[in-house]
């Protein structure tokens, strides 16, 4: 939607400006909601969406390269892009999770179009959200929206094992939304509707929990032991408390022991309605973030269900790091 944006957003060396005209789409496409993006090693953008074309790959300045999956997919999701370059695409819809080439060849499906496990049953897949690899190229999958679970296969999708119940305590799940694995095993879950991030080893042991979030959606991880966990989050919804401050939709920062680094919200410059509903989020070589918003649903459905959809609503957006 239309807003003055200031030249600047966030604080250094966390500081960022809006790429404004980013991406370049042909005429005649639209863009609707951004479930989830990814980058690859040459910074090419991949962009799974739920609109006509799947997946777009685009370069860094937002031009289309090509397009794929429009048969295949029903409802995209999430998106990891390996350190080979296979994608990882996450279909809630279908209930599956697929490995693909940069291309699109799908190379390996866990799950069965279109035929989820019973809700809440604990078994794969109902309404699957995210994935991510183990540093031995195990796959985890969060699920979801109709279970309370993460599931650990082999790399060729052999189940391993399973964890999780519905529930607020350690280890239970109120939507496992998001799941990355860092270089030491690590296994992170962002617990949306806990407001939480919890973190778990390899097998599936509870550690500890990051709990100064609001709906934790979209999870980057830099590498290191250093790294940095970027963190989209949905901000609230309920007529109650969607206009509350200090609550996002925003995008936070956090060390690797769960405390603040920085945030992109409305205390750190960011103008009320730029983000509607974020979603996906990944950041590229330069440090610039790009962020994928569901934002056409939640307009339809949450905010605005008998008002027109605005023709500026933005999906997509593009934040350039400045040097500090």
């Amino acid at each position: 939607m239309a807003t003055a944006t200031p030249a600047v957003v966030g604080a250094a060396p966390y500081a960022y400006r809006f790429a404004e005209d980013w991406p370049t789409l042909p005429d005649g496409w639209s863009l609707p909601d951004v479930a989830a993006v990814a980058v690859d090693a040459q910074d090419r953008v991949f962009v799974f969406n739920r609109g006509e074309h799947p997946m777009i790959v685009l370069d860094r300045e937002g031009n289309v390269l090509t397009t794929w999956g429009e048969k295949l997919f029903h409802r995209p999701h999430g998106l990891h892009i390996a350190a080979d370059g296979a994608l990882y695409c996450t279909d809630d819809g279908d209930h599956t999770v697929r490995k693909c080439t940069p291309d699109g060849t799908v190379l390996l499906e866990i799950g069965i179009p279109g035929q989820p496990a019973g809700f809440m049953s604990g078994h794969p897949f109902n309404r699957c959200t995210h994935t991510a690899l183990s540093p031995q190229g195990d796959i985890y999958v969060s699920d979801g929206y109709g279970n309370a679970r993460i599931h650990k296969f082999t790399p060729d999708g052999k189940h391993l094992l399973s964890w999780g119940e519905c529930g607020s305590d350690p280890g239970q799940f109120n939507v496992p939304h998001n799941i990355v694995c860092d270089a030491e095993g690590w296994v992170y879950v962002a617990d949306r509707e806990n407001h939480r991030i919890q973190i778990f080893g390899e097998h599936g042991r509870y550690e500890t929990q990051w709990n100064n979030l609001y709906r934790p959606c979209g999870l980057f991880l830099d590498g290191g032991a250093n790294g940095i966990c970027y963190v989209a989050e949905l901000g609230p919804f309920m007529a109650l408390n969607r206009n509350f401050p200090n609550l996002g939709p925003r995008i936070s920062m956090l060390a690797r022991d769960g405390s603040l680094v920085a945030r992109i919200d409305e205390r750190t410059g960011l103008p009320a309605g730029r983000f509607l509903a974020p979603h996906g989020i990944a950041v590229d070589s330069r440090g610039d973030i790009y962020l994928g918003e569901v934002s056409w649903t939640v307009w339809d459905v949450y905010l605005h269900p008998n008002d027109p959809r605005p023709r500026d609503l933005r999906s997509l957006h593009k934040l350039v790091r400045i040097d500090a």
